[in-house]
């Protein structure tokens, strides 16, 4: 009865338990606390978010004094900023800590990219960082030759039992017990030709319990050595050891042409984007006087009309021409503005500072020629990318040699002599009283000299059988002087097709500039004469219409003809690598600290008194030509070139301007090989 009860009962909790999990499902259990105060103070429901860093800068002044922009609806400002092309390039230099450049904006705008083309950007401090880098620099290249001083100290304490026997009447302890001082002091020099110069000592104190054979508990020994390991295949001599040293003053060279060739093409959108903004304002000039012509047009017409003379049609084809001219009014203006605002971004500017910057110098009117064979030949040797690509293959030639030095077994001359001496005592005073002798001291032992040791030999390690990493490293080493010399050879192909094609572009902006100025100065007879006939009465409206058009295009395609030419001057320096000079921008490094040049004058001093032997030969050879002396373009010569020009543009026929018109180059403008003509004044007010 018992037992039925039983299984009874537990059928029961069984069909129980099973009810109770089919209706809570899978859900699964939380635990209880009994002190729960439901803060969740450590509970972090996300890992990713938002957040900002704690950095406090101080931010430029243009940043800070930015004033709201100009724009067509309010085109407000205080005064316009006549700025001539010398002092927006010095601008541009002053205020670049990061060099710009218009071909890292992108084509949807400033905004865009932003992070993106300024972490990428050269800057003044490249090269420095370059020379300074721990691991790849020059001083981290000469820090292989620097002494190194090295010491180590160490205590131990040993206390552990024996496997002796007990027969051995007492001559080894049961248990050993050690008290071991060790302290090793060593300076290490290696040279240029790869000699290993090491001066050490060594200090041991030692106490222990193994009595067997010893006369006193404890002793010190102390000795002092000297060791010269000189490469006699591998590592030997002075151009293997230097080639990491060239190798890293290659790197600095190549980042100095790189901030070079960054500072070039900014100075090039500088003076490209300041004949763009200068060619914005002869564009709103053009606009602003067919607008002002087609509103007397529309004023004639609508006399007309309303006289009975005239069709209502014709006069709202009048009025339409002059809200078209309104219009490329408000296109060339919004066109000034933007290209005012790049402008101000290559100066370093705010974007709006209550002025609107005005070119105030005129572009380039007489034909310029250069010489072809010199501006060739000056491409080639002065281009900043040939440059860097001649120092990347001086860089593979110097790898080639120092993979082929690697493929040498490494075979070491050791020397070495060592002077030691032992005592009960470390230190003391000279009782003349040698080892094993209580109260004796190693010190004395060390230099009294009665104990020497010496050793030599040869240390030979060849490579592995095979040698198969040094031969593939020999082999990549060529292949790479390969690639180089073949890419060299293909950029300077580059490079005389891109300064052919600049000398082409320069001689085809001059003449359309020419062909435009004449298509200015006819259609300006066109035009009063087409507005004298219409108002007599002789003539249709459509003409008089058209005549402005073609007038007002005429105008702005010359100017914009005459902006192309002086940018194609400045393209031909920038083909040949003159384009610095050419605005009389020279590279210099700043001044070091006061105490460098104490030291390098002490330096000087130093081999001054030494006495100068000529081995006949350098190791390694020499890497670099030096820097390249410009020579200055005599005032003569300048004069003979304008007077020169002068001739031809007055033999040419039809010119943009009268002989007249013409004046000297502005000095700081004009550069050795092209002479500069100033167009007439015209007011450029807004």
């Amino acid at each position: 009865m018992i037992n039925r009860r039983y299984i009874f009962i537990k059928s029961a909790c069984i069909s129980a338990l099973l009810l109770t999990a089919m209706l809570l499902g899978c859900t699964p259990s939380r635990p209880h606390y009994l002190r729960e105060p439901g803060e969740l103070r450590t509970y972090v429901d996300s890992q990713i978010k938002i957040e900002y860093p704690d950095v406090q800068t101080e931010s430029l002044d243009e940043v800070t004094n930015t004033k709201s922009p100009i724009t067509l609806s309010k085109p407000n400002f205080d005064k316009p900023w006549d700025l001539p092309l010398q002092e927006a390039v010095q601008t541009a230099l002053r205020n670049s800590k990061v060099i710009r450049n218009l071909g890292s904006v992108t084509p949807f705008g400033f905004a865009d990219g932003l992070s993106g083309r300024t972490a990428g950007a050269t800057t003044v401090y490249d090269p420095a960082i370059f020379e300074t880098d721990p691991r790849t620099g020059v001083q981290a290249a000469l820090s292989e030759f620097d002494a190194q001083f090295t010491t180590s100290m160490f205590w131990q304490k040993t206390d552990r039992p024996q496997n002796v026997s007990t027969n051995d009447f007492g001559f080894v302890p049961f248990n050993y017990q050690q008290d071991l001082g060790q302290i090793d002091l060593g300076l290490t020099k290696k040279a240029a030709t790869g000699t290993q110069f090491s001066l050490r000592n060594q200090t041991i104190y030692d106490k222990n319990n193994r009595g067997f054979g010893r006369a006193l508990p404890s002793d010190w020994y102390t000795a002092i050595e000297g060791e010269v390991s000189h490469p006699l295949l591998r590592g030997n001599g002075t151009m293997v050891n230097r080639i990491p040293l060239l190798l890293a003053r290659i790197n600095t060279d190549v980042s100095v042409a790189m901030f070079e060739s960054a500072v070039r093409n900014m100075v090039l959108d500088v003076e490209n984007t300041y004949w763009d903004l200068y060619t914005a304002y002869r564009n709103l000039e053009a606009a602003k006087i067919a607008r002002d012509s087609a509103q007397v047009t529309w004023k004639i017409a609508y006399e007309k009309m309303v006289g009975g003379i005239e069709t209502a049609q014709a006069e709202a084809q009048a009025q339409e021409q002059y809200f078209f001219f309104q219009a490329q009014v408000e296109t060339a203006w919004n066109d000034l503005l933007r290209a005012e605002q790049s402008m101000r971004w290559l100066m370093g500017l705010s974007p709006t500072d209550g002025r609107v910057i005005r070119p105030s110098d005129e572009p380039a009117q007489a034909k310029v020629v250069f010489d072809w064979q010199q501006s060739h030949e000056e491409a080639l040797i002065r281009s900043v990318e040939l440059r860097q690509q001649k120092w990347s293959i001086k860089r593979r030639e110097l790898e080639l040699k120092l993979a082929r030095h690697n493929t040498l077994p490494q075979v070491n001359l050791v020397t070495m002599y060592r002077w030691l001496g032992y005592g009960d005592q470390l230190l003391g005073n000279r009782n003349g009283l040698d080892f094993v002798a209580p109260d004796s001291n190693a010190v004395e032992g060390l230099t009294s000299g009665n104990y020497q040791e010496f050793r030599v030999g040869i240390d030979i390690r060849p490579p592995k059988f095979g040698a198969r990493a040094e031969l593939a490293a020999l082999r990549n080493a060529e292949l790479n002087l390969k690639r180089d010399v073949a890419r060299l050879e293909d950029m300077e192909l580059n490079t005389s097709h891109l300064l052919t094609t600049a000398m082409k572009t320069l001689d085809y902006t001059h003449r359309q500039a020419q062909l435009h100025y004449n298509r200015w100065a006819i259609s300006k007879k066109e035009v009063d004469s087409a507005v004298a006939l219409y108002r007599g009465g002789k003539t249709t409206l459509d003409q008089v219409l058209q005549s402005q058009r073609r007038h007002a295009q005429a105008q702005t395609d010359y100017y914009r003809a005459l902006g192309s030419y002086s940018k194609a001057i400045a393209e031909v320096h920038y083909r040949k690598g003159s384009l610095l000079g050419y605005n009389d921008i020279h590279l210099s490094e700043g001044q070091w600290p006061d105490k460098a040049y104490d030291d390098a004058m002490e330096r000087a001093r130093q081999r001054d008194t030494g006495r100068y032997m000529d081995y006949g030969f350098t190791r390694p050879a020499i890497i670099s030509n030096g820097t390249m002396i410009e020579q200055p373009t005599d005032s003569a010569d300048k004069a003979d070139q304008t007077e020169s020009a002068q001739s031809e543009e007055g033999s040419a026929g039809a010119e943009p301007n009268a002989a007249e018109t013409r004046s000297e180059p502005e000095p700081a403008a004009a550069a050795s090989d092209d002479v500069v003509l100033n167009l007439p004044d015209y007011s450029l007010d807004l």
